[in-house]
């Protein structure tokens, strides 16, 4: 069984603690940002002082820090939201902003823009706002979470290249089954004010995990695998991978446990795709593309510089061991876009991979092992942040793990 969705599961989390009244959430994300998620919310509603300023260390879950800041904003009590020092390197800015707008209290504790934040809990009143959609659809979600229990609701104008649309949408779709009412366009959503109905919720499978499997498959000289848990009709952008991979060979059938995956023989020359809908997959898919020696073009990749890691620069350091060109497009000073161009592949034994804290970068690398006989991914335990059993599961597939 693949891992529950994390991006599923931290909406649930906040929207059953909005909700006020306990509800069940099977099959919920066992990944490190949930369990996290779920402690602090915890914290946050337990009986505490008011006036006392209440610590909260989000680490490094960019979700967690983000979904957070409204949910504190419309809280009585003084909050500090703090996290790792990646954490504070990522921006916050737009959406404190917008929080401010809104009637919120808060002040940047360092650099302005980013974490760690003082927030001190206000009621805040509904509105109207225009946001920046073009760096996380993260500031939307967090947004749209708490927009039920606003006194006029609120409308958001979306202005700017979006990214991520879908997790935007998953949202709103979630926040539908759970009784608010929300109308979404294609720049403008309206949330009117209410309130969510509890309800027991079974979260399905992770698209995002299956990336790796999916790389591993194309890596593979046979594939025969069933991967369970996975819907067809989800409302996860990363369910577009079975059309991906289509493209390498890879065959997706859908069974009643989940999706089966076999192979066929395609011969690919290069690759082009967009992932401004899903920019969570790109490093698997550009990871594909370089270890079976294919040219590649790779746009709307500019919010992986603001994740766990530069994700971006972190692919090019660990794919240029391999022998494969990568360079970057840029445009006001954000990286828009990858392309990479295999120069002499190698796949020399014992290659070291660095995974920068970052567990996709982690997971990523490590079907490169069915094309040498062996390699080191150095940190291996950030898996733990989504994947909690990533390397018990390839063991089970028959990888040598130690």
């Amino acid at each position: 069984m693949l891992p529950a969705s994390k991006s599923i599961s931290n909406r649930l989390l906040v929207m059953r603690a909005l909700c006020g009244k306990d509800f069940a959430i099977n099959n919920i994300s066992e990944a490190e940002d949930s369990v996290l998620l779920q402690k602090l919310l915890e914290t946050i509603f337990s009986d505490h002082n008011h006036k006392k300023v209440i610590e909260l260390d989000t680490a490094n879950a960019g979700t967690v820090m983000r979904f957070l800041t409204p949910l504190l904003a419309m809280l009585p009590g003084k909050w500090v939201l703090t996290g790792s020092d990646r954490m504070k390197q990522r921006p916050i800015g737009i959406l404190v902003e917008a929080l401010k707008h809104l009637g919120a209290s808060i002040e940047f504790l360092a650099k302005p823009g980013y974490p760690p934040l003082l927030i001190t809990g206000t009621g805040l009143h509904g509105s109207e706002l225009t946001i920046d959609s073009g760096t996380s659809s993260q500031f939307t979600t967090a947004l749209l979470l708490i927009a039920p229990y606003l006194p006029d609701g609120l409308i958001l104008h979306l202005k700017g290249r979006q990214v991520s649309t879908p997790y935007a949408l998953m949202t709103t779709k979630l926040m539908q089954q759970f009784g608010a009412k929300v109308k979404q366009g294609k720049t403008r959503i309206h949330a009117s004010p209410g309130a969510y109905k509890p309800m027991d919720f079974s979260v399905e499978s992770d698209w995002s995990a299956a990336a790796f499997w999916y790389e591993s498959a194309v890596f593979a000289e046979e594939v025969d695998l069933e991967l369970l848990g996975l819907q067809v009709h989800s409302c996860q952008g990363d369910a577009i991978l079975p059309a991906i991979y289509e493209n390498f060979g890879i065959m997706t059938e859908f069974t009643e446990r989940g999706i089966r995956l076999t192979k066929v023989k395609k011969k690919i020359d290069g690759f082009y795709l967009d992932f401004s809908d899903f920019p969570d997959i790109a490093q698997s898919v550009i990871a594909t593309c370089a270890g079976i020696g294919i040219r590649g073009r790779f746009e709307g990749v500019q919010s992986l510089q603001i994740k766990e890691t530069d994700r971006l620069r972190a692919i090019k350091n660990e794919l240029q061991k391999l022998g494969t060109q990568v360079t970057f497009s840029r445009e006001n000073e954000l990286i828009t876009a990858v392309e990479i161009e295999p120069m002499k592949m190698t796949f020399p034994k014992g290659l070291t991979f660095e995974t920068y804290g970052d567990h996709r970068t982690a997971m990523t690398m490590a079907p490169f092992a069915l094309k040498t006989a062996e390699i080191k991914i150095l940190n291996p335990d950030v898996v733990v942040k989504s994947y909690p059993r990533f390397w018990e599961h390839l063991k089970s597939v028959g990888f040598e793990i130690h």
